[in-house]
Order: C-alpha cells, then sequence, then structure tokens
C-alpha cells in the first residue's frame, strides 16, 4: 500500500512510475488488438500475426478526444493534428487583439466559422475609470453585434453590476455555470486557465490572440498531442484540506516546469469524492506546473452538474486501461497538510504551520481558483468556528453574479441559518465587491483590493510572480479559502487546524 511507505517528508508523499507498475484505471470503452488468422497451404511455414499496420494502440483520455477531434483512429504523444473545436472563449483583455488578428487575416467583412460556439466573456477589466479598458469591452460589443454571436456576457452599467442580467463575471467559472463545458469536447480559450474546463473530462487549453483569430475564421487548430502524467489521489480527504492544498502540494513536487506541455490527468478515491467546484480548483493550476492541460475522468458528480445547463449532446471518453503514461504520481492525501506557495513561484512550498511568523497586511478571497460559492463557504466556516473578527483588511471578490447571489442567499451548514455575506459583517470583512477576476493580476490602479503598495498578502489566486497583484515589491502567500480565512484572523500566515479542529 502506498500510505505504509510514505514518510513525514514531502517527497514520501510521491511514487513516479519507475517505483511501481502501471496503474490501470477503469474504463468504459477500450480498443483491443485482434491478431487475424492467416492461412497458409500445407508446404508454407506456419507465420506469427502481424503486429503492424492497423492493430490500434491504447489511449489517454487526452489522446482520445484530440483524436476523435482531428477525425483520427489513432493518435500518440508528440503527433501533430488539426483539431475541430467545439467552443472558443475570448475576454476583454485578448478579445479585441484575437478580433483585430481576425478581421487582419480572413476581410473586415468576414464572418466567424460558428457564431454558436463562440463565447465572449468580458471579466477582466470591468469595474475601472480606465478608458481603455472600457473601450476593450466596446470593441467586444461592436464585434457581437456585428457578427450575432449568441453568448456575449455584457456589461453597460458598471455602477450596478446588476442591472446587466447578461452580465456573468469570470470566464472560467461563468463557462461552467452557463453550460459550456462538455466531457469529451475541446475548448479553448485566451486566457491560461482556460485549463479548469478540464474538471468536465475536456480537453481545455489556453491560446494566444494569433491562434484565436485563426480559430474565429477556421473553427480548427493545428496541436501537438501531449504526453500524460497521471496523478493518483487516494485516501480520505481530511477536513482542513481542499484542492487548492492537493495543487499546490502536486506543484511543489514537480515545479512550475514539471509538466511543460504535457497532460496532467487526476485519479483516485480522493478525487472521485471531490465537487465540481473542488475538481476546477485542481484543472485550473495545472498551468501553473507548465501543463497543457489538466482532465478529470468525467462521472455521476459531472453529469448531475451538467443537467440541465445545456441541450447539447456530448460523449465522455475514459483513458484505456493500457494507455501508456509518462509518468505516474501517487498520494496518500490523508498524510497531507495544509500548504502554501510563499513567494515569488506556485511551487515555493511550504507548510502553513512552518510560516506562523509570517506577518501579513491583508487577505484576498477570489479569482477563478478561489472565487466560487464553495470558496466562500469554506472562509464561512473557519470564520464560524473562530467566532472572532479579523486583523487585517480581507478583500471577498465573488467570481460570478451567481456566486454573488449565493454567498447573500445560501445558508452557511452549522450556523443557525447565517449566509455567507452575514458571517463576513460579522468577521469585519470588507463587503462583497461586484463579481470579476479584479485584484488576481493587478489591473488598473483603482481596481478593487489591487496591491498599490509594497504589502504581504494571503490569497486564494493562482499567481503570486512580483507585480502579479500590483504592486511589484508586493509578496504574495497562495493559499485555499481556509488558510486565508484563518490568515484573516490572527494577522500571520495560519494553519486552518488552530480553529477548524
Amino acid at each position: 500500500m502506498a500510505s505504509s511507505l510514505l514518510s513525514p517528508s514531502f517527497s514520501s508523499f510521491l511514487r513516479t512510475k519507475k517505483d511501481l507498475p502501471l496503474y490501470a484505471f477503469s474504463s468504459q470503452r477500450c480498443f483491443k488488438a485482434v491478431p487475424k488468422r492467416i492461412r497458409c497451404s500445407v508446404a508454407a511455414p506456419q507465420r506469427q500475426p502481424s503486429t503492424t499496420g492497423s492493430v490500434r494502440t491504447a489511449m489517454t483520455m487526452t489522446e482520445k478526444i484530440l483524436a476523435r477531434a482531428s477525425e483520427k483512429a489513432q493518435l500518440s504523444p508528440g503527433d501533430n493534428v488539426w483539431v475541430n473545436i467545439d467552443v472558443l472563449m475570448t475576454h476583454d483583455v485578448c478579445g479585441p487583439g484575437s478580433i483585430g488578428i481576425f478581421k487582419r487575416e480572413f476581410g473586415e467583412d468576414a464572418k466567424v466559422w460558428d457564431r454558436e460556439k463562440v463565447v465572449i466573456i468580458p471579466d477582466h477589466y470591468i469595474f475601472t475609470s480606465d478608458e481603455r479598458a472600457n473601450r476593450n469591452v466596446d470593441i467586444l460589443r461592436d464585434f457581437c453585434q456585428e457578427q450575432n454571436i449568441k453568448y456575449f456576457y455584457d456589461i453597460k452599467d458598471l455602477g450596478n453590476f446588476k442591472a446587466n442580467p447578461d452580465y456573468k463575471g469570470v470566464c472560467h467559472v461563468a463557462l461552467a455555470q452557463e453550460g459550456h463545458c462538455r466531457p469529451g469536447e475541446v475548448l479553448l480559450g485566451t486566457d491560461s486557465h482556460t485549463c479548469t474546463a478540464g474538471a468536465f473530462g475536456q480537453f481545455a487549453t489556453g491560446i494566444g490572440n494569433t491562434d484565436a483569430g485563426f480559430v474565429l475564421g477556421t473553427g480548427k487548430l493545428l496541436l501537438k498531442v501531449p504526453p500524460t502524467l497521471r496523478f493518483v489521489m487516494d485516501g480520505e480527504m481530511p477536513d482542513y484540506l481542499l484542492s487548492k492544498d492537493l495543487i499546490l502540494q502536486i506543484i511543489g513536487e514537480i515545479s512550475v516546469a514539471g509538466a511543460t506541455y504535457k497532460a496532467m490527468e487526476f485519479v483516485g478515491t480522493t478525487v472521485e469524492s471531490l465537487s465540481m467546484e473542488e475538481r476546477m480548483t485542481l484543472c485550473n493550476m495545472v498551468v501553473e506546473a507548465g501543463g497543457k492541460n489538466g482532465v478529470v475522468p468525467a462521472d455521476s458528480t459531472t453529469f448531475k452538474y451538467i443537467e440541465g445547463k445545456t441541450s447539447l449532446p456530448y460523449e465522455p471518453v475514459y483513458s484505456d486501461q493500457k494507455a501508456r503514461f509518462l509518468s505516474e504520481y501517487r498520494f496518500d492525501v490523508s498524510k497531507l497538510e495544509p500548504v502554501v506557495a510563499k513567494p515569488h513561484s506556485p511551487d515555493n512550498r511550504a507548510l502553513a504551520r512552518e510560516c506562523k511568523d509570517v506577518k501579513i497586511n491583508r487577505v484576498y478571497i477570489g479569482s477563478c481558483t478561489g472565487g466560487k460559492t464553495e470558496d466562500f463557504m469554506a472562509a464561512a466556516k473557519v470564520f464560524l468556528a473562530s467566532g472572532k473578527k479579523v486583523k487585517v483588511p480581507t478583500f471577498l471578490v465573488p467570481a460570478t453574479q451567481k456566486v454573488w447571489m449565493d454567498v447573500y442567499t445560501i445558508p452557511v451548514p452549522g450556523s443557525g441559518g447565517k449566509t455567507c455575506s452575514q458571517i463576513f459583517e460579522e468577521a469585519g470583512c470588507d463587503t462583497p465587491a461586484s463579481p470579476s477576476c479584479g485584484a488576481c493580476l493587478g489591473g488598473p490602479k483603482d481596481t478593487y483590493a489591487r496591491m498599490n503598495e509594497p504589502q504581504v498578502c494571503v490569497s486564494t489566486t493562482n499567481r503570486n510572480f512580483p507585480g502579479r497583484m500590483g504592486h511589484k515589491e508586493g509578496q504574495i502567500y497562495l493559499a485555499s479559502p481556509y488558510t486565508a480565512a484563518a490568515s484573516a484572523l490572527t494577522g500571520y500566515v495560519t494553519d486552518p487546524r488552530e480553529f477548524l479542529q
């Protein structure tokens, strides 16, 4: 058993392919090579069946999805294929550039390949007086009207986001909530965290403006098939851990370059027990390890989440039992502890309890990584358990309108009917802000909660490079919503077990 080989050190939570046999994950569909029987004359010597030609090799999930999208029977890592795209997403930061390239290459009067497969979501630099940021949204609006784009989530009234029924917020969360994520499909977006959608058992990755301009005109893109790393996570998830701890653990183990242009497939009993939002957190940060895409096999949890959100048919795929993985890593999740990523890299991992002397100036809870409904419920759970007030400014930025509504309407379990917003108010947090990407990537200087001074912040976001949230001398500790809330209560980086046990 893996757990019996684990020691308290980080490296002992992991075993690679060299140490154990290939992990066989159950598959609903497998290709089996069937040898031909060769008829021979009496005088001819008996020959063995051919091992070349049309014999199919077992494939991973990612290989299967790309094979189907490229209309190929078989693909292997390193193959370059033209892939048919199911959904292309862009937003206010990269959309104008992608549109410009599309018009330059295909013509001013060209039409997109499919107006119902293009999803445009303003979300990054929204609630600002910056004229260039506002102009970007105007460019999106003009293009969507010109092209009759079906899925454009517009915002016009910046003073009251609720006055904009079409406005959603953070693109990666909105894609899931609005039914654009479906198992077995290919979803591309002009944002590196498009890999979030891999939680639905699909191939999802970020692309640049040039590629997006080409996809707008053709619906296709040339992609290289990535090899797959498999991460097997078993064991009961402790009640003080969240998916953010798991992905920070993995990135700390393999480094920010450990999965460069590789697929990261997540399986195991722990993964199967995760909610869709927690699976989204897991896949969201694979790009922080250099990953091309992250993927979780679709199951009943996936199908239940999707139910009622889309009317389009979809077909999930699963890795074959004999699929080849570049490496395999095993974790006994029951042995893990809350972790953080210290400045200035997502792989600069440390136990939260090892950073208890780090004094902080603020806490930020939000983004595509840590601004979902369950992230705020987790933070509220810590505040409720403590019964105390925060000691540093604590900023709350719901990812989408739906998340914002959930914060104000859904009772927190064990609270006697109190909502997250009520618990946050009692704890002395800032009032939940308008849904957007907020200060996750800095933005214009008037962006809510932007770090305009060289402060120390514990954040539920995904990157902590110098200047990421504003000031280039700011220090960002990436953490789970549990750890972020616990740190807000003490004014220091704090292990959430101080309040949850």
